[in-house]
């Protein structure tokens, strides 16, 4: 067979005339370095690469045995342990993890590569696509998040705000400094609501990242959200969007924090605009942390995260009326089913529905 100049190709990744002294793990970790450029080369993210290298080794040393031994019935076998074993993973992990070796026979298996002739050659036998319809676990629901994870209502949100507000007051009047970053965070968590953003997107914000909307001047220079790190897709860069902004109180409230407190940071002209009070630029961990620690305090359910203030970004605006078309675009959402599993408002269509069953009845009824 014709050898292809491919990345991840057998050839390019083995020494020729090299006889190694364990020749199957030899050849197994070629197979992973070969995949390992093979995605490289689709420009995909070092730390997806290394998570689904892993993973292969993983499912390498629960079967026991190398991919050209592998059979269907070890998909079955990894698939229960991971379902069964103490904290069991959620069912869309698992098929997650199940893809990812789906994918790794996908790409053993295609004679551009010629690991299927390389492992013939060596051991008798070769590769083969152990993950099937039969063996791989069915996408039957839109959602499968857990199912405690919620928007907050709006009573609960409130109440949440007035709790990170209250420890600044707290910091303040015991004249400790601890309340510039109280002010920062509370700060943060409503700006992640009012205009709907994840951790890592309203952690990278700057200073510029806000800028004027002509047609609602009423928002000053907070009028507008430039999004640069929105969630990317495989192989390419952050999706970028801009965020509109719908409500007043949150421009107020990112106005007194960016004119009054972030210039007692120091931070000088640097534009990050949540700073540390070392100056760094605030973290995703620290986010989850300190929203774990009011949520707690408050007695909310343990399993309420920042992501959930996005969530009632989305179901409040949709309550109140909003075009989902609108609510879709300033979340960035690349369809609108996805948006539609975010709320608990119900469609225009159910809701006409409805209306016109009750007002059925009331005539009914006189």
């Amino acid at each position: 067979m014709r050898r292809v100049p491919i990345e991840g190709a057998a050839h390019l990744v083995l020494a020729d005339g090299v006889v190694p002294l364990h020749p199957a793990d030899a050849v197994f970790d070629a197979m992973l370095v070969g995949w390992e450029r093979q995605q490289r080369s689709r420009l995909l993210a070092a730390s997806t690469i290394k998570s689904r290298v892993d993973l292969v080794r993983r499912f390498t040393a629960f079967t026991g045995t190398f991919p050209w031994e592998w059979l269907p019935g070890d998909v079955e076998d990894w698939a229960t342990d991971l379902l069964s074993a103490p904290g069991p993973l959620r069912h869309s992990t698992v098929r997650t993890y199940l893809n990812q070796i789906a994918m790794f026979c996908d790409f053993l298996t295609d004679a551009r590569y010629g690991w299927v002739e390389q492992c013939q050659e060596q051991f008798g036998t070769h590769p083969v696509q152990i993950c099937h319809e039969g063996n791989m676990p069915a996408h039957t629901s839109p959602y499968e998040g857990r199912p405690e994870v919620r928007a907050l209502t709006r009573a609960e949100l409130q109440e949440f705000f007035d709790f990170a507000d209250e420890q600044v007051l707290r910091a303040r009047v015991a004249g400790r400094k601890g309340w510039l970053p109280a002010f920062r965070d509370a700060t943060l968590f409503k700006v992640v609501y009012g205009w709907g953003l994840r951790r890592r997107e309203v952690a990278k914000l700057d200073l510029v990242d806000f800028s004027r909307n002509p047609k609602a001047p009423e928002f000053g220079r907070y009028g507008a959200c430039y999004v640069r790190y929105g969630k990317a897709t495989k192989g390419s860069p952050p999706r970028r969007r801009t965020v509109l902004t719908v409500w007043d109180w949150a421009a107020e409230a990112l106005a007194e924090y960016v004119e009054e407190v972030r210039p007692q940071f120091g931070v000088g002209k640097r534009q990050l605009l949540w700073p540390t009070e070392r100056g760094a630029r605030i973290s995703g961990r620290h986010i989850t942390r300190r929203f774990a620690a009011y949520r707690d305090e408050l007695g909310l359910e343990e399993a309420l995260h920042p992501h959930c203030l996005r969530h009632s970004y989305i179901t409040h605006l949709i309550e109140d009326g909003a075009d989902p078309h609108f609510v879709q675009r300033q979340v960035g959402h690349a369809w609108g089913s996805t948006t539609s599993l975010y709320t608990h408002a119900g469609s225009d269509f159910m809701n006409q529905s409805l209306r016109g069953l009750l007002d059925a009845g009331l005539e009914g009824e006189h």
